[in-house]
């Protein structure tokens, strides 16, 4: 890792660009790994997590998960046929169709996230206390990061 004690160098930006989001999804699957829940997958989670801040159209979906949307509409497809989704028109544009989460796919959506931060917790427990710090302050500097990107992207 390079030396972070001046300013950001050339070095420090190319590590992070190229572990950040590698590693940050390794340790997603991880975890995951260590939940395996029969009943959803990681991108029927992540698609609930998603509804879970408000209601979405399908190509948004697809494009936050990485997925095509095809891939994208049979999913929201079998969320619907499970209850956890609900499909709703808008009021302005007839051929619009939003996608919200429903009480059923909240209660899914919890359940999932309980055991999946409870995994998170068992391993962080695990840690020193230095390790616990260095976690800490890399969690909020990254929530930073994700503020300013959103800020940027207006997302």
């Amino acid at each position: 890792m390079p030396d972070v004690t001046t300013a950001p160098s050339a070095a420090q930006v190319d590590y992070v660009a190229e572990h950040l989001l590698t590693r940050a999804a390794i340790l997603v699957r991880l975890l995951v790994k260590q939940v395996r829940s029969p009943d959803i997958s990681r991108t029927e989670m992540g698609v609930l997590s998603i509804l879970v801040e408000g209601p979405r159209r399908i190509t948004e979906l697809a494009e936050l998960e990485g997925v095509a949307q095809p891939t994208m509409t049979l999913l929201v497809r079998r969320l619907h046929e499970r209850g956890w989704i609900e499909r709703e028109g808008t009021a302005h544009d007839a051929r619009v169709v939003m996608i919200c989460i429903s009480e059923a796919g909240r209660a899914a959506q919890r359940r999932f996230r309980a055991q999946f931060l409870a995994a998170m917790r068992a391993d962080l427990e695990q840690q020193s206390g230095e390790q616990l710090q260095a976690l800490s302050q890399a969690t909020d500097t990254l929530g930073a990061f994700l503020d300013a990107l959103q800020q940027r992207t207006g997302r």
